[in-house]
């Protein structure tokens, strides 16, 4: 085993985080728009063309209105579910009206993701935090902005390696590490990812560390050996810290639209899942993926990556995602 030293840092995953303040807040506000920017433009260039030149919202502008909110990948249940609730409140001399089709979508895209059941907010008790996710989804930069996150709150973080099947992922975690002034634990290539997190969560108990962040192999496709891996993992920490608080994040990649949701299904057959961390929004026009995976998972999203820095983590919440993904 081998660490990076070690630093003062503070996390807390809660389902409704503190919000910034002052210039801060819209600093982050600014990234989630610019994130969101293809999406919203797609969905509201579809919408105008369906609503264009139409006196009243008949069944073929509904059509439309559902193929365009099913092309960003709002999934076609949650596209069907949103189509009705606005055709339920829309009236007559306002069904050929954009802005106000738009404003009823945005507070039910809303409410519909503010209804997956939130994670238990976590305490000043000390936590360990499950990152999972297949490979290439941004699962390890993911696992250095929640570090930073946590920092930002103050409290005392370390890593763990625990996607010991390549070498990669271990080299990069310490990479991370070494930026961000963290605690690193790994072992080489082809080790027990149990023992990694044995070793961390010994280390964390002995160094003060309020939140373990532990990265795990990505390889869904054999999900009889990813189960038995993320069991015994679960057992190590049942084991040594039962005192302690677990959650479990699944990264998902907003660019691959409905597949994202196909991955999240799966996944949520082999480990239980708390919520779900959406990456690379900052470049993609599908990040309606996480209206489906809210409403159609019952996953709450609790952060948005968007871009490639370690700030760039946003705690998610359900208005402003709205806004920016529907509004002017």
């Amino acid at each position: 085993m081998s660490t990076t030293q070690d630093t003062d840092a503070r996390l807390d995953l809660a389902p409704e985080p503190e919000a910034p303040k002052g210039e801060q807040k819209k600093g982050f506000w600014k990234k989630l728009k610019r994130g969101l920017f293809m999406t919203h433009t797609e969905i509201i260039e579809r919408m105008e063309a369906a609503l264009d030149g139409r006196a009243v919202l008949d069944g073929e502008t509904l059509e439309y209105l559902e193929e365009s909110l099913i092309s960003s990948d709002l999934g076609v249940d949650t596209a069907v579910e949103l189509v009705e609730r606005v055709k339920a409140q829309v009236k007559p001399t306002d069904q050929k009206d954009v802005e106000r089709v738009r404003r009823i979508l945005a507070t039910e895209v809303a409410d519909l993701m503010s209804k997956a059941p939130q994670p238990e907010p976590l305490t000043a008790q000390p936590a360990v935090i499950l990152v999972v996710g297949v490979n290439g989804v941004g699962k390890t930069t993911s696992i250095a902005k929640l570090g930073k996150f946590f920092l930002n709150r103050g409290e005392k973080v370390l890593l763990a390696a625990g996607d010991t099947f390549r070498a990669a992922a271990i080299e990069q975690i310490a990479l991370w590490g070494e930026r961000l002034g963290v605690d690193v634990v790994r072992q080489k290539a082809g080790g027990d990812p149990a023992a990694v997190v044995f070793d961390s969560l010994q280390a964390a108990r002995a160094r003060g560390v309020q939140r373990v962040i532990v990265d795990t192999a990505g390889r869904l496709h054999t999900k009889d050996h990813l189960m038995a891996e993320l069991g015994k993992i679960r057992r190590v920490i049942d084991r040594e810290t039962p005192d302690w608080q677990l959650r479990t994040l699944l990264v998902l990649d907003a660019t691959t639209g409905q597949n994202a949701v196909i991955q999240a299904r799966e996944f949520s057959k082999v480990v239980p899942l708390d919520g779900v961390i959406l990456t690379k929004l900052d470049g993609t026009a599908k990040g309606g993926v996480a209206v489906a995976v809210a409403r159609d998972l019952q996953l709450p999203v609790v952060f948005l990556g968007v871009g490639e820095g370690a700030d760039d983590l946003i705690a998610f919440d359900p208005q402003e995602f709205a806004a920016a993904l529907l509004g002017p």
